[in-house]
C-alpha cells in the first residue's frame, strides 16, 4: 500500500494577542485520507490554531505547508485556492437563496454576457449533489433544510472548489443522534476520497467513531499526538485539562424542598397542555428530541413567546407573564441556547455585558461604573471567567467563558428560578462540569432549576427529576431513581402521554 502524503503540517506555531499568547509553539500534521482529531479545553487556542490555518490570521512565529509547498501567503481566498476548506460551527447559509446560489456563493457562474449562468450553476450544483449520493434538489431554498443538511451543503461547496483539506469546527454541536449518523459517514466517505479533515469536537464519544489520530491543545501548547486507539477517553480528558478528572458530574449537595414554581395546563404555539411543578432546590430536566417543544415552553415562561392558554403559580400565587419584563420581575430568567445570538451583546466588554440587566441597580445621577466593576470583578473571580481583564470584548471569549458572562449577569440580580437551555453546547469538558457545579450550588441556595439539555447523560448526572416531552407535550416524568437513557428515550419518542 503507498505511503499516504502529508496533507498539511504545522511547524512551531505561535500567535499573540494583547495580554494573552494564544498560541505556543504548537506543531502537528495531517496526512490525506486521514480524519485528525482536535481536542482541548475552551481558551486552549483550537479556535486561533483554526484561522492561522485558513488564513483569517497570520501567525506571529512558525510555518505551514500544504503538500510539501510552504504557505507564505496568509489570507483565506488564497487558502481556499490551496485546497483549505472550513465548515465553522455557526452556519451561516444565506436562506432565501436556493442551495445551488449557496454553493457557488462569492463565485458565481457568468455567461460572456457577464451575467449569471444561471442553467450552468443548477446543473452543476446538481451533478456534485447526484455524483455523492444525496436527493437533494439544487433549486431549493436552504431555508427548507435541517441543520445537519445545510453542513452536508457546506461538504458539497467545499468539495466543488477541490478541497483537499477540510476543517471541520463542531459539526455535531447542534444536531440530533440521526443527524450525526449521517454527518459521520460523510467524514468516511470524505476519507476515502482522500480529503484530510481535521475534526474539532467535545464530544469524547464520537471521536473513536471517525477519527484516525488525536492532538491535545491545553493553554495554547500541543501537548501530544496519538493514534486515536491509544488513549482511554479518560485519559484524553486528563491531557485536555492537566488533571485527573475522577468524576464528570460533581456531587450532588442539593435537597429537593417545597414545591415554588407550578404551572398547569400551558399552551402556546409549539406545546400544549403542559403540568409541572418546579420545588425549591431542586434540578429538574427537560428531555426530548429536537423539536419536542422544551425550548418553546421555557421561552413562554418567560415572555418571549406569547402564552394562549393556562396558568402559573410562584409560591402559591398566580403570576402574569406577558413579557420578559414580568418573568424578571418575579424572579424568573432565562439562559438561552443561542448565547451568541441572545444571550450577550458580543462587541461589549465583560463588564457592560455582566451590567446590562442589572442598570437599575446602578442608577444615580450617572451610571454607577465603579459598583458595576466590582459586581462584575466578583464573577469573574468567583465563577474563574479566563480573562486578563472584565474590560476584554465577549467575543474574544471561548464558548465557556461566554457562558460563564451570561450566567453572571443573571446571578448578580436575586432569582428564584433559574432556567438554563442547553447550558453546555459547544463547551468542553472542564467548562461542563463547572456549569454542572454552578447549578447545583444555586439550587443548595434554593433557587429551583430547569435544565434542558439534549445530553441524556448530563441529564442523569445532574438532575433530580426529568420531565420528557414530544410533539409539544409531556409524555413522561422519570425519578432520579429511576434514571436510565432507555427510560428518558423511551418517552422521548412518545411512549406515554401523560398530559392532554
Amino acid at each position: 500500500m503507498a505511503e499516504k502524503k502529508v496533507a498539511i503540517e504545522l511547524k512551531n506555531i505561535s500567535k499573540s494577542f494583547p495580554g494573552v499568547k494564544a498560541l505556543d509553539n504548537v506543531s502537528f500534521t495531517v496526512n490525506e485520507g486521514e480524519c485528525h482529531v482536535l481536542v482541548g479545553e475552551n481558551g486552549a487556542g483550537k479556535s486561533t490554531l483554526i484561522k492561522c490555518i485558513n488564513g483569517m490570521y497570520t501567525a506571529d512565529e512558525g510555518e505551514v505547508y500544504v503538500f510539501g509547498e510552504k504557505i507564505t501567503t496568509h489570507n483565506p481566498r488564497y487558502m481556499k485556492e490551496k485546497g483549505v476548506a472550513t465548515i465553522h460551527q455557526e452556519l451561516n447559509p444565506v436562506p432565501d437563496l436556493t442551495i445551488a446560489e449557496n454553493i457557488f456563493l462569492g463565485r458565481l457562474p457568468q455567461n460572456k454576457f457577464k451575467m449569471i449562468n444561471k442553467k450552468y450553476m443548477f446543473s452543476e450544483a446538481q451533478r456534485l449533489i447526484d455524483e455523492l449520493g444525496f436527493k437533494y434538489d439544487a433549486k431549493a431554498l436552504m431555508r427548507s433544510l435541517t441543520v445537519s443538511d445545510t453542513q452536508i451543503i457546506e461538504i458539497i461547496k467545499a468539495i466543488s472548489v477541490n478541497a483537499k483539506i477540510i476543517i471541520m469546527d463542531e459539526p455535531t454541536s447542534s444536531i440530533t443522534e440521526a443527524e450525526v449518523a449521517v454527518l459521520h459517514e460523510q467524514v468516511m466517505r470524505l476519507k476515502k476520497m482522500g480529503i484530510a479533515i481535521i475534526y474539532i469536537s467535545h464530544k469524547l464519544d464520537e471521536l473513536k467513531v471517525v477519527g484516525d489520530r488525536l492532538t491535545v491543545l491545553r493553554d495554547g501548547h500541543s501537548i501530544s499526538s496519538h493514534d486515536i486507539n491509544d488513549l482511554t477517553q479518560d485519559e484524553i480528558i486528563a491531557k485536555m485539562v492537566g488533571r485527573k478528572m475522577d468524576n464528570v458530574y460533581p456531587e450532588k449537595t442539593n435537597k429537593v424542598g417545597e414545591p415554588l414554581f407550578e404551572v398547569k395546563d400551558l399552551s402556546g404555539e409549539k406545546f400544549h397542555n403542559v403540568n409541572f411543578t418546579l420545588h425549591k432546590g431542586e434540578i429538574l430536566g427537560m428531555a426530548g428530541l429536537v423539536g419536542a417543544g422544551r425550548t418553546e415552553t421555557c421561552r413562554g415562561i418567560f415572555g418571549l413567546d406569547p402564552i394562549t392558554g393556562g396558568t402559573m403559580l410562584l409560591n402559591g400565587k398566580e403570576v402574569k407573564v406577558s413579557k420578559v419584563k414580568d418573568a424578571i420581575d418575579n424572579g424568573i430568567i432565562y439562559l438561552s441556547e443561542d448565547r451568541k445570538l441572545e444571550g450577550l451583546v458580543l462587541i461589549r466588554s465583560i463588564c457592560e455585558n455582566i451590567g446590562l440587566p442589572n442598570l437599575k441597580k446602578y442608577k444615580g445621577v450617572f451610571l454607577n461604573k465603579i459598583a458595576e466593576r466590582k459586581d462584575a470583578e466578583e464573577m469573574k473571580t468567583k465563577l474563574r471567567i479566563k480573562t486578563p481583564t472584565v474590560d476584554t470584548p465577549a467575543m474574544s471569549l471561548s464558548g465557556g467563558n461566554q457562558q460563564k458572562v451570561v450566567i453572571a449577569k443573571w446571578l448578580c440580580k436575586n432569582c428564584d428560578i433559574l432556567i438554563f437551555d442547553e447550558p453546555t453546547r459547544g463547551i468542553d469538558v472542564g467548562a461542563k462540569y463547572e456549569i454542572y457545579k454552578i447549578m447545583i450550588d444555586l439550587a443548595e441556595q434554593g433557587a429551583g432549576v430547569i435544565m434542558i439539555s439534549s445530553e441524556l447523560p448530563e441529564i442523569i448526572g445532574v438532575c433530580d427529576r426529568t420531565l420528557v416531552m414530544a410533539e409539544g407535550r409531556v409524555t413522561g416524568e422519570v425519578m432520579r431513581e429511576d434514571f436510565s437513557q432507555e427510560a428518558i428515550m423511551s418517552f422521548a419518542l412518545g411512549g406515554s402521554a401523560a398530559n392532554g
